[in-house]
């Protein structure tokens, strides 16, 4: 396909066919790996395709990268060895010493310590604000310093969400940028680059590999002078993934359109199910009309996800033996694969904000709900919550 017709395609169009065309030399239709770390050069300088050391391209990587562009409606993709690492790089491209960033005040555990014990050290200051409040996020900005308006959007594990558009304004009126971690909508779901974002974050681990068997993350932007700057530290920094990984990822992501749909198709009926549960104290699902976001979620997502939040009935002690019951369910940190997990925040993936104003509820349980035959589900859950 032309890129003018890739440009044109439906998303699962471009999710199969950007970013690679069949190879001339074989007509092979699926990008090959190339499992090389050097390239033979053709004179001194003389690079084939502008190859010539895998840490600063490989043609594997670069297939991922422009299929991810493409669906999330950028201008160019980067692709990093896990979500974490594709995080600290754009912190290290845009922002330096003295400048401060907002951040989610229920970011991921991960983003919070990256935040808060990482790039704190080298004078990068941060303050955290409810994504759900548009004032609350512009209060939080300090002119001047403010480089950074960063969102989840849903959040995790809360399921907050952010109004991107509205978010995408205050932040450009402060000259700040924004950055929207898109992991939990996917983007079949989402495109935030389309509501005014600056760079949209992955950890492509989830959703886009969708198979539990591959790390990594993602960057896409829609400027190009920020490409360069992320291009740049990219090859300087050098947290890339290998060919291998990029391959599962691309792989994982010609398949998200179909999978998405049966994600968000199971989690609405066990959303049914644990709502009308006498076990459970409190469902947290932006499908919900309830949910304090459901109408912004509703104008920026296609549909509201395979994350559920419920709280239980019984405090910290009834969750934790809810998720030792559950058996479909695997208790497991993670989420976006295939298979459905169960994980309790407090104690595991969110255990590194406890004592901070980042700290969830001890009776909180998080459910990434999977591709299986539904009923089977929720008979577990009914199992476990019994």
């Amino acid at each position: 396909m032309t890129q003018e017709h890739i440009n044109k395609a439906g998303f699962e169009t471009r999710a199969i066919h950007a970013g690679y065309e069949p190879d001339e030399a074989t007509g092979a239709v699926i990008p090959p790996i190339y499992a090389t770390s050097t390239y033979k050069q053709d004179g001194v300088g003389g690079m084939r395709g502008g190859y010539e050391y895998s840490r600063s391209g490989n043609p594997t990587r670069t297939a991922l990268e422009g299929a991810l562009a493409a669906v999330e409606q950028g201008e160019r993709g980067f692709a990093f060895a896990s979500g974490l690492a594709a995080e600290d790089t754009l912190l290290r491209s845009l922002m330096r010493p003295g400048d401060h960033a907002v951040i989610p005040d229920d970011a991921y555990g991960g983003t919070y310590r990256l935040f808060d014990k990482v790039a704190k050290v080298w004078g990068l200051d941060h303050s955290p604000a409810a994504v759900s409040d548009v004032e609350a996020m512009q209060a939080a900005i300090i002119a001047g310093r403010t480089k950074i308006v960063w969102v989840e959007t849903p959040t995790n594990p809360m399921l907050n969400i952010g109004d991107i558009e509205a978010l995408a304004s205050v932040a450009h009126d402060a000259g700040a940028l924004l950055v929207v971690d898109n992991t939990f909508a996917s983007p079949y779901l989402q495109q935030p680059l389309t509501l005014g974002a600056d760079v949209v974050v992955h950890s492509t681990t989830k959703y886009v590999g969708g198979h539990s068997d591959v790390v990594g993350g993602a960057l896409v932007v829609r400027d190009l002078e920020l490409a360069d700057k992320i291009a740049f530290h990219q090859n300087s920094m050098g947290a890339v993934p290998g060919p291998f990984d990029a391959f599962l990822t691309h792989r994982g992501l010609k398949t998200l359109g179909v999978r998405m749909d049966r994600h968000c198709d199971n989690a609405e009926k066990v959303v049914d199910f644990l709502s009308g549960h006498a076990g459970v104290a409190e469902v947290i699902y932006p499908g919900l009309e309830q949910h304090p976001g459901h109408a912004v979620a509703a104008k920026q997502m296609k549909r509201f996800g395979g994350i559920i939040s419920f709280r239980v009935t019984g405090g910290e002690q009834h969750a934790l033996d809810v998720c030792a019951k559950a058996e479909v369910f695997t208790l497991a940190e993670s989420l976006g694969g295939i298979e459905s997990l169960i994980e309790h925040p407090g104690r595991m993936t969110h255990a590194s904000v406890a004592g901070t104003d980042l700290e969830v509820p001890s009776d909180l349980i998080r459910l990434s709900v999977g591709i299986e035959t539904v009923e089977d589900l929720l008979a577990d859950l009914e199992r476990a919550l019994s």
